[in-house]
């Protein structure tokens, strides 16, 4: 099918003729080129009770590579011998993928790093005066003097060094642009996290924390937490202000609240944006599901984007639309295909909300002719079966139930 005309109504998604109104898109501008950071292997097993074996990282990685993800967060060398280990092998492998790993800001783990053989190093430093004080129990001073010594020992040693103030939005503005300040000039900087490590960064805020991050004359790197659910709308206003890397985690595994989800967020680009970075989204559930098993951890079966239960349609007023609509344009009943996330569907199921449409389409699956009568005796017994078992209900019951009325209709 050849693409519409339109950049909101595709071939493969209906989104809002609203978002690319000119008065909209004249008051952001995405950068040409937006790279995705990925950090499930190091922030993403933060999140309580997450454990990585040294080759479920490695399986992780080569997941992440192949879906097209731009850099990848491999670890932190200094946390066990296992975690270097996962390191050495990722790198060895020869992605196609920039590999990173977590420092901080002191000098041996700029060392470690070299000897893993990475790209880069995200080096970090608490960046509110409190947290400095009252967490790591160090002066101001000590903190800077260290960063600064990490960050130029780095550069030397030929790493990509993106520097990565946590706490960022819980400091004063002077604080932060301060020691930004110091440490650009002191030490080196190739590009600047805009770190809400506690997901408190409100979104009408996000435009002045760029603007001030955008003054070191570097590129700015996303790194948002869920703990209001505001890390997909923060991390896209961000881009629009003008960062260039989003920091993400696969469904938004991580610490607290968890990471901005790099599913939801490059989908959002996609289709609300109609801008493509490159990503195989086809591979997004297969990916999701990878790494939700191997970390142990169960989503809610109806998460954007990987839900096993996303584009299942109970309602029977919606499953009226998906009958009439899906042949001719599916996007009119979903945001945009399941395909496109390597999902089926809209797949119409049996509940206590189903209607007249809904057992229709189930009896012609079931390849028994469809009468208005018959539909009509079906549907109070499958709202009522429906509400006896209290889930939904399979073809198998529902052939069993059209079996029923039909015998009774006859033997009346």
């Amino acid at each position: 099918m050849e693409r519409r005309g339109d950049p909101w109504h595709t071939d493969r998604w209906f989104t809002s003729p609203w978002n690319h109104d000119p008065t909209v898109r004249d008051s952001f501008s995405l950068a040409d080129t937006i790279e995705v950071h990925d950090t499930t292997l190091r922030d993403g097993e933060q999140q309580a009770g997450v454990i990585f074996s040294a080759v479920d990282k490695v399986r992780i990685a080569h997941a992440l590579a192949d879906a097209g993800v731009h850099r990848i967060e491999a670890g932190m060398p200094a946390v066990s011998p296992e975690d270097e280990k996962a390191i050495r092998e990722i790198v060895s492998s020869d992605l196609p993928s920039s590999i990173y790993v977590l420092s901080r800001c002191l000098k041996d783990d700029i060392t470690r790093a070299v000897d893993c053989g990475v790209d880069g190093v995200v080096v970090e430093i608490p960046s509110s005066d409190h947290l400095i004080q009252l967490g790591y129990r160090w002066t101001v001073e000590r903190a800077i003097e260290l960063c600064v010594e990490a960050t130029g020992y780095a550069h030397q040693q030929g790493l990509k060094v993106s520097f990565f103030p946590v706490d960022a939005t819980r400091a004063t503005k002077m604080q932060y642009v301060d020691l930004i300040g110091t440490i650009a000039r002191n030490g080196h900087v190739d590009a600047i996290g805009l770190v809400d490590t506690f997901g408190v960064l409100a979104p009408h805020a996000v435009e002045l924390f760029v603007k001030e991050s955008l003054r070191f004359g570097v590129p700015l790197e996303t790194h948002f937490h869920m703990d209001f659910g505001l890390g997909v709308a923060n991390t896209l206003l961000a881009l629009g202000a003008g960062a260039s890397v989003m920091h993400t985690t696969v469904s938004g595994l991580g610490e607290r609240a968890g990471n901005t989800p790099l599913e939801e967020t490059a989908m959002a680009l996609l289709v609300m944006y109609d801008k493509d970075l490159g990503l195989k989204t086809q591979s997004f559930t297969e990916l999701a599901h990878l790494v939700n098993g191997l970390a142990g951890v169960t989503q809610t079966s109806n998460r954007p984007v990987s839900g096993p239960t996303l584009f299942d349609i109970e309602s029977g007023m919606v499953a009226g639309w998906v009958v009439n609509a899906r042949d001719v344009d599916p996007t009119e009943i979903v945001p945009y295909l399941p395909s496109l996330v390597g999902q089926s569907g809209p797949n119409i199921v049996l509940g206590k909300g189903s209607g007249p449409d809904s057992i229709a389409d189930g009896l012609r699956q079931l390849k028994i002719e469809v009468t208005p009568e018959l539909v009509r005796d079906m549907l109070p017994l499958v709202k009522l079966t429906a509400n006896e078992k209290m889930r939904l209900l399979t073809l198998d019951e529902l052939q069993g139930i059209a079996e029923k009325v039909i015998a009774d209709r006859r033997g009346g």
